[in-house]
């Protein structure tokens, strides 16, 4: 499905909308359900990455499809690998043969896994017989994906030593392994995470029966550009909400503080504010930590006229897309001057933004979600507007609410 996205009549925004559990939270605390039965767990996720992750669970033999869902692939590597009986071929879409998984398979092999390629050495698809693990000590890179990691972390309590895990290198995505070892917290399993060293115990059974998942940080992230976009007095309110919260995108509020964006905590929701604040003329961040939201970032500064040098973006090549190269099309597309390397990304400010261009999401939910606010400022097409399904199907009937017209192309 592709769509034209005009923006709403009345650019002082005035509304409520309530976003599902954080896909984050909700696909480690499956996992930990599978291993531990009768934990409860409340506002789950309703993406399609949260969706396959519940199939491939149930699964213990053939093949185990998770579409493009990487956070699933990952952690049901490990999750396959520790389970005696299973045998499965764990496999995904065109894309997910592309993303590499050598450095978990390596671990996992190293802890006695039995884990073949079925098809490109380093890539999905695998071959998974599930066995007990009698390693209790592994190491791995700690600069390619904090999702390697989280997967050994979430599998550890299950394991007949634990695990004791080595960082090599430089930790990417900090706040999304504290997370993990949060929740594990949060179960009452023991674990510590010293210098680049993280041990958890064996465990055989947990404390907590009811897990409530805080909404996603990274989904909000749209409407915080929706308010930076929109007449200063708009405000939106988002539920539901934590001020302290577990996901490392809750940076959010601390950045768009500097586009003009205010955060007020109400109970469990957010108040976003736009205020009368002028943003400086080019922004820097380093997102090292949380690189889901540096679309979202870049696409604000355009919509502004600003210009950005974010830097820590190395994941976003291994992604749903290599979204550094897509971001560069899809906003040179629309007028922008950008240049990017390996792990950056430079926009220069410009004048305007040319109207009615197509903007392709390359399989990349997004990429989608990131453009829609422009429409704030010009007339914008979506090409596969479904997309939006891996994370947050609700996406164009929650614009349509605040008064965002949609239109099937």
């Amino acid at each position: 499905m592709d769509i034209a996205l005009t923006g709403p009549e009345n650019h002082l925004l005035k509304a409520q909308v309530s976003i599902t559990g954080s896909k984050s939270e909700s696909n480690r605390l499956l996992l930990l359900g599978a291993l531990f039965p009768g934990l409860q767990i409340v506002n789950l996720s309703n993406s399609a990455d949260t969706t396959v992750m519940q199939e491939g669970l149930r699964k213990k033999n053939g093949t185990v499809d998770i579409h493009h869902a990487g956070t699933a692939m990952r952690f049901l590597t490990a999750y396959f690998a520790s389970q005696p009986g299973t045998d499965v071929l764990l496999t995904g879409s065109q894309r997910m043969t592309e993303r590499p998984i050598g450095i978990l398979v390596d671990a996992l092999r190293s802890l006695g896994a039995d884990i073949s390629y079925a098809k490109k050495e380093g890539f999905p698809p695998l071959h998974i017989k599930g066995r007990k693990l009698e390693g209790k000590a592994t190491s791995l890179p700690a600069n390619i994906s904090s999702q390697y990691i989280s997967a050994l972390l979430l599998i550890a309590p299950s394991l007949q030593h634990g695990l004791e895990l080595e960082l090599v290198g430089k930790i990417t995505s900090v706040p999304y392994i504290r997370m993990t070892l949060s929740l594990l917290d949060q179960l009452g399993i023991p674990n510590k995470f010293e210098g680049s060293t993280i041990t958890v115990a064996a465990a055989s059974s947990v404390n907590s029966k009811k897990m409530m998942v805080e909404s996603d940080w990274s989904s909000v992230s749209y409407f915080y550009s929706i308010v930076a976009l929109a007449e200063p007095g708009s405000a939106l309110v988002l539920s539901s909400y934590h001020e302290k919260s577990l996901q490392g995108d809750s940076v959010l509020k601390e950045i768009y503080r500097d586009f003009g964006v205010e955060t007020r905590f109400e109970g469990h929701s957010l108040r976003l504010m736009r205020t009368e604040q002028k943003p400086a003329e080019v922004m820097e961040y380093d997102l090292a930590n949380a690189p889901d939201i540096a679309q979202t970032i870049a696409v604000t500064c355009f919509g502004l006229g600003l210009g950005c040098r974010l830097t820590g973006l190395h994941t976003l090549k291994i992604k749903e897309t290599d979204r550094l190269v897509a971001l560069q099309n899809e906003l040179g597309k629309l007028g922008a001057e950008v240049e990017i390397t390996g792990d950056s990304l430079d926009l220069k400010p410009s004048a305007g933004i040319k109207a009615d261009v197509s903007i392709a999401t390359y399989n990349d939910h997004r990429m989608a979600m990131a453009f829609a606010p422009l429409a704030l400022k010009t007339r914008i097409q979506i090409a596969d507007a479904g997309v939006v399904e891996k994370s947050y199907p609700d996406y164009w009937s929650d614009l349509q609410a605040l008064g965002f017209g949609l239109r099937e192309l």
